[in-house]
């Protein structure tokens, strides 16, 4: 049976509790705008280890241009792991402003 669209989609085809059941299915929606917290950045002091990114539930940090790793803001759920993991305290979580 092949897979429907999203738009094919009705509650009937669900998982019961909404579990998500595809890996990697959170790029397909923006997921950031329902956050308390987001992240700012200092990055006089990045080392650019890249270990923020590598403990993102949300596999949203991304290495910009210049070599520093920042989040994308549509993504990210202000969980704040990658300020808690972040060696050089590079990453600060702020109040989401309405």
């Amino acid at each position: 049976m092949p897979k429907k669209t999203e738009a094919e989609m009705t509650w009937k085809d669900i998982e019961v509790g909404c579990i998500v059941t595809e890996p990697g299915n959170a790029a397909q929606y923006k997921t950031g705008a329902w956050r308390s917290q987001r992240p700012t950045y200092t990055f006089s002091r990045c080392i650019k280890c890249g270990i923020c990114q590598m403990y993102c539930p949300e596999g949203c940090i991304t290495q910009n241009k210049e070599g520093f790793f920042e989040a994308n803001l549509d993504y990210c759920k202000g969980c704040g792991i990658c300020a808690k993991e972040c060696p050089t305290r590079v990453i600060n979580m702020v109040e989401e402003e309405e």
